[in-house]
């Protein structure tokens, strides 16, 4: 009997934003999980210069940082013809040009499958300003915010300290309309700390967003599929090692505690994840995405937070870890999540 031919599987990594060595591990752990009796593997490293580079050394190189060892410069051609050849691409990418639709546009003109959301879901989902917009058109349940631009805050910053002291007040979590990972988020008490995180934040992007402090549990939920298979796995809790779960408790320190299940009244723990699947909806992902909560023990109130999706894939990462909880190990994720991106292709293509 004549065997199934593998499907060809293109993992891309690295990348030209402020987590990229986060991308690295994440790429590690996809690329030791990966069934490879079911897929060939082919590998591409975004340096952060941007060149596309194919690579084919051991994957430890890869988390360790010493893929990209040489200093020739590969532009994209050779990059984008390894995923050209492949039947399907794996993007473990986090951040600007990651996350947020313009790599997803690649893969379109490539024609090729790719696991994650489309560009426009991308696109929105990494700019928490315009999500917060089609979040409040859906009634999803949010923290008071205002969006300040960085004309604004180099030209006249105590009047944008003065409206979101104002309309959100102290304390307030100041952060890049455009990141991830916590990357450029700053927890402000006073004033000075506010004019600190504004300045610091508009390095990164040139709009802000400010948004009220919840005294509220970190929830959060992994959900999985297409239009009309989307499931959500048990939610989890982060018990976060400092005042907030920030880039070094993601990452480095490891420090932060973690549980699966959260500990939450079962009707809770059914509206969050209902809440969770309305939030996908809303912005039309397919394929995975984490999405975040706060939990208000006081009142029972969820506020949305932010979709990720291209959550972390690292082995201390909440996305995998909840759905393992919930039945489906690592390497079965994978799997469905190459099947979804293989399965949204086919249902997507349209004969002319």
């Amino acid at each position: 009997m004549q065997k199934t031919k593998k499907l060809t599987v293109g993992v891309l990594f690295g990348g030209k934003s402020a987590e990229h060595e986060v991308s690295c591990v994440s790429a590690y752990s996809v690329l030791s999980n990966i069934d490879r009796d079911r897929y060939e593997v082919k590998m591409v490293g975004i340096t952060k210069d941007g060149d596309f580079l194919p690579f084919e050394g051991p994957v430890e190189d890869i988390k360790e940082l010493r893929w990209n060892s040489t200093d020739s410069i590969n532009g994209i051609t050779e990059g984008v013809k390894v995923l050209e050849s492949c039947d399907v691409i794996f993007p473990v990418l986090h951040g600007t040009n990651g996350e947020d639709g313009t790599v997803q546009g690649l893969f379109e003109l490539l024609d090729k499958p790719y696991v994650g959301c489309n560009v426009l879901s991308s696109a929105l989902a990494m700019d928490k300003a315009y999500a917060k917009i089609v979040f409040e058109a859906y009634g999803l349940p949010m923290c008071k915010h205002i969006v300040l631009t960085r004309t604004n805050i180099l030209n006249n910053i105590g009047a944008c300290i003065d409206e979101a002291a104002g309309k959100i007040g102290y304390p307030c979590f100041v952060k890049p309309a455009n990141s991830g990972s916590s990357v450029g988020v700053y927890k402000c008490h006073t004033k000075e700390e506010l004019e600190k995180g504004l300045l610091e934040a508009q390095k990164l992007d040139r709009r802000i967003l400010v948004e009220e402090a919840v005294k509220g549990r970190e929830i959060e939920c992994a959900v999985l599929g297409n239009e009309n298979d989307v499931r959500v796995a048990v939610p989890g809790e982060i018990i976060p090692s400092k005042e907030f779960y920030d880039y070094e408790d993601k990452y480095i320190s490891g420090k932060s505690v973690i549980s699966i299940p959260a500990d939450l009244p079962e009707d809770r723990r059914n509206e969050v994840m209902e809440l969770a699947k309305k939030a996908y909806k809303s912005l039309d992902c397919s394929g995975l995405s984490r999405v975040d909560f706060f939990y208000l023990d006081e009142t029972g109130e969820f506020y949305l937070n932010e979709i990720n999706t291209l959550p972390g894939f690292t082995d201390i990462s909440m996305y995998s870890k909840m759905w393992e909880v919930s039945g489906l190990t690592y390497k079965q994720l994978l799997t469905e999540l190459i099947e979804l991106a293989v399965r949204r292709k086919q249902e997507t293509k349209r004969e002319f």
